[in-house]
């Protein structure tokens, strides 16, 4: 079986989604999908983005 080395994992649990759905305007699922596309830390910043130009 082979594995993802070098690869970060940018997946969120859904503590961490439902954390960021919370204090942002986004949805967890919304959450996840930037977290997965662009990473969790730059995903964390665009959902506060969100918010900002809401």
């Amino acid at each position: 079986m082979a594995t993802k080395q070098g690869k970060k994992d940018n997946r969120l649990s859904d503590k961490e989604a439902m954390h960021i759905a919370e204090t942002t305007d986004v949805s967890p699922k919304q959450a996840k999908d930037l977290a997965e596309k662009l990473g969790k830390e730059k995903g964390k910043q665009e959902a506060k983005n969100f918010k900002a130009e809401g």
